[in-house]
């Protein structure tokens, strides 16, 4: 997908939209330095092109009894294709998975998931997993601290 073209004050709307979603048109136009009108055209640009995806409240998961994240790895057998095209399709069903990546190496995914505690990862992990057709192998890494979390895409690239 082709990037589009985003000048300093498409970034700047961008920065600020990223620190706080929820900012107001007119917010938004004072933090930018434009009025209101030209700065609703260009966020709705924005949004059309599909640079701006969505809208989101961001929870925090222990204050919400998630407390135990992991990020856990998962192989899954290599004959054809069905096995693949069914896992993808649990994945979406899971709820406890909040990311997951197809990716290069050792194992074929990559799953973040958020659990109340160590007995709801272990019935995940044995009932859904390891019990999924096409699964050979999963390995699981605890978060102990969490040192940096943000949604903020860098835009430092695009600056002329």
């Amino acid at each position: 997908m082709p990037s589009i073209t985003l000048d300093k004050t498409d970034l700047r709307i961008l920065a600020e939209l990223q620190k706080n979603g929820r900012l107001t048109n007119v917010e938004l136009a004072e933090r930018v330095a434009l009025s209101p009108s030209p700065c609703l055209r260009r966020l709705k640009q924005l949004e059309e092109s599909g640079v701006i995806r969505q809208y989101v409240a961001l929870l925090d998961p222990g204050r919400i009894g998630l407390g135990l994240q992991a990020f856990v790895r998962v192989m899954l057998e290599k004959r054809g294709n069905a096995h693949i095209q069914s896992f993808v399709e649990a994945v979406q069903q899971w709820p406890e998975v909040t990311h997951c990546y197809a990716m290069t190496g050792e194992m074929d995914y990559l799953l973040q998931v958020y659990f109340e505690d160590l007995e709801h990862f272990s019935r995940f992990v044995m009932d859904e997993l390891l019990s999924h057709p096409g699964v050979t192998d999963v390995k699981s890494s605890f978060v102990l601290k969490e040192l940096k979390r943000t949604t903020a895409m860098p835009l430092s690239h695009l600056r002329s």
